[in-house]
């Protein structure tokens, strides 16, 4: 009789559980800052290789290897049109060319390095940014700044592509 009890309730046990196991988080995160003396804007992303390779590999229907051994001088290419594609920011209502300096890996973690030079004055900023959202509709974009001294976060979704900051 126990038996039959036990099996029953570890089978439930086990059953809860597994249905809490890793829950995978669609995340990337992007820090602004505004570095007053060069008179121009910093940026750093980190966004996790193995969605950036999915998101990638689908928008350009071949596969690609950012961070792996074989990964190709056409991958680092492709992989900065998409970012430029998808990363806009707008000084005082102006878009803003994006300049992609370099890229290094953090464990599973891409972190791309890119500036705007020849910001004058910064009265506003609009941040959009769409990366990996045509990838999974749970992917957030969080975009941290410092600008000037004033720090201020916002959260993107694929309802809400774009953030504003007025100073």
């Amino acid at each position: 009789m126990k038996k039959s009890i036990i099996i029953p309730i570890l089978f439930i046990v086990f059953v809860g559980f597994s249905s809490f196991g890793l829950h995978k988080f669609y995340m990337s995160i992007y820090q602004v800052n505004y570095n007053a003396e060069k008179k121009m804007l910093q940026i750093t992303s980190r966004i996790f290789i193995d969605d950036l390779n999915a998101s990638l590999s689908k928008n350009f229907n071949q596969k690609i290897h950012i961070g792996e051994e074989n990964e190709s001088a056409n991958d680092l290419i492709l992989m900065k049109k998409y970012l430029s594609e998808h990363l806009v920011i707008k000084v005082n209502g102006q878009p803003k060319i994006i300049n992609f300096l370099s890229k290094e890996l953090d464990g599973n973690v891409v972190v791309c390095y890119f500036n705007i030079k020849e910001i004058q004055k910064i009265k506003s900023i609009e941040i959009k940014n769409t990366a990996l959202f045509d990838l999974n509709a749970e992917q957030q974009n969080i975009i941290q700044t410092n600008i000037l001294g004033n720090k201020q976060s916002f959260l993107l979704i694929s309802e809400n592509i774009s953030g504003i900051i007025k100073l």
